[in-house]
């Protein structure tokens, strides 16, 4: 497993803690708000899901070679980049309120959808590693 692979190893395993610590803030820290409650819940659906998806980036780039391979890494960068923009949006407006950057949670559920469109094209491009 190279350097990049590993680091998104380590990412996806911090998304999951961070998405099971927000389930449950957003059950017990955020009981008088059910706004607040939906939007922490939603960003931790959103980033276990996303961490989860690229573990299995990592695991099918392993055995890709090319093309697909190429197709997973964007899928991987997406799905990094559709976390922290989609689901730290969230997270953000809840702890914070408004923020001066509104159309971040948008571009970042772009990016994830991209991510599946990308995980999608590699599949298509699978040439297993002899």
């Amino acid at each position: 497993m190279n350097v990049i692979d590993r680091g998104w190893i380590v990412f996806a395993a911090l998304n999951g803690v961070v998405a099971v610590g927000g389930g449950a803030y957003a059950s017990h820290g955020l009981a008088g708000d059910p706004h607040a409650q939906e939007l922490f819940r939603l960003a931790g659906q959103y980033q276990m899901w996303h961490a989860l998806a690229l573990v299995a980036v990592v695991l099918l780039a392993g055995r890709a070679e090319g093309v697909a391979r190429l197709a997973l890494r964007l899928a991987g960068w997406l799905f990094v980049a559709g976390i922290l923009l989609f689901s730290g949006t969230l997270y953000a407006l809840v702890a914070s309120g408004p923020l001066p950057f509104p159309m971040t949670a948008p571009l970042g559920g772009t990016s994830l959808m991209l991510g599946w469109l990308a995980l999608g094209a590699a599949a298509l491009l699978f040439r297993r590693k002899v």
